[in-house]
């Protein structure tokens, strides 16, 4: 059976199904998915934890061995599979679909999947065993629409009630990652917030932390401020961010500035366009000065750089991906448009 996220916790307190298979690319909230299962597990006398991370050489056999030679008096166990995609390959999907339809009330299988379940794997009998014997959890990215409400409810862990313009500053900043979200709130009720939360305290905790982060570089960047972007770039470097999240956040800003543009220059206005990729009104200003700067042209060769970058930061290059990065940087603060070009 099919359970929604949402849902899993309230399923947890009634019986256990003998397998669970949980899916998906937001890391945060498969991790959780998955620690649900195992404390229910143990609320329910599972009080072994047997862990496999499967690879090429994983001896599915031995799994299979070890499933059907179990002690009489042996403890009731977790059986947990990290699989790196839903492709198991044939010996997978023969011990997968066997153990499915041959549960052991003294054996709880928890199959967890990085990424998402694709429809070819979908069809795969091994999935149709899982789904007919136990449950599959599907975990999908939290829409950019409702990122606001699950800062609200994220909060709420943390005895923090952010105000609804606050949880917005907060949904902009973390755009597309839980887990920063998740550690931001931590941070604000470590420094003592408590309760309401409205946007000076947010901007105090989190927007003008002493660190620098990517969110002020892209900022400064398409403000067209190339020394400062170059200084907050250093800064990310000193403080060992990852090359491919700033390469993400620069590709991302790009876009949605050529996204914009288009839209602009098909007739639409400008606050409609705005509207309708959800832009907090706060970063306006930045992304209309940046719209006023950059021509097509530049757009295209831009978008073009980032791609080339992303492949630099992710090893695909000779190029070091800081050196990358700060030509990316310039390239886009530096970009002016020609003397006596109108703005489209």
């Amino acid at each position: 059976m099919k359970i929604p996220p949402r849902q899993l916790k309230r399923h947890l307190e009634g019986k256990l199904a003998p397998v669970y298979l949980v899916a998906g690319d937001e890391p945060l909230l498969v991790a959780e998915a998955l620690d649900d299962v195992r404390d229910a597990a143990r609320r329910a006398g599972y009080e072994e934890r047997e862990l496999h991370a499967v690879d090429k050489s994983f001896r599915w056999d031995d799994l299979l061995s070890g499933a059907d030679n179990l002690s009489l008096f042996a403890s009731r166990k977790i059986v947990e599979l990290r699989l790196a995609s839903p492709r198991p390959g044939d010996a997978g999907a023969r011990a997968l679909r066997a153990i499915a339809e041959r549960p052991d009330p003294d054996r709880l299988l928890i199959v967890a999947i990085a990424g998402r379940i694709d429809a070819a794997a979908k069809q795969s009998q091994w999935l149709k065993a899982i789904d007919k014997a136990g449950a599959v959890v599907e975990v999908w990215p939290i829409e950019r629409a409702e990122l606001p409400r699950w800062v609200r409810e994220r909060a709420a862990r943390y005895r923090l009630k952010p105000t609804a313009s606050a949880a917005e500053l907060l949904a902009d900043r973390v755009e597309g990652n839980l887990l920063a979200a998740d550690q931001e709130l931590m941070k604000l009720a470590l420094s003592g917030a408590h309760g309401d939360v409205d946007d000076a305290r947010v901007l105090e905790a989190v927007a003008d932390s002493a660190r620098f982060d990517v969110f002020r570089l892209t900022d400064a960047a398409l403000a067209g401020d190339a020394g400062r972007a170059i200084r907050v770039l250093a800064g990310l470097r000193t403080e060992g961010v990852q090359p491919v999240l700033v390469s993400w956040a620069l590709g991302r800003e790009i876009s949605l500035v050529t996204t914009l543009k288009f839209a602009v220059s098909n007739g639409e206005s400008l606050d409609a366009a705005l509207g309708r990729q959800r832009v907090w009104p706060r970063r306006r200003p930045v992304l209309e000065k940046a719209l006023r700067r950059l021509e097509w042209r530049q757009l295209t060769a831009l978008l073009t750089q980032a791609v080339e970058v992303d492949g630099i930061v992710k090893g695909a290059g000779v190029v070091p991906p800081w050196d990358a990065l700060t030509r990316l940087v310039v390239s886009l603060a530096e970009s002016r448009r020609p003397p006596g070009v109108r703005a489209a």
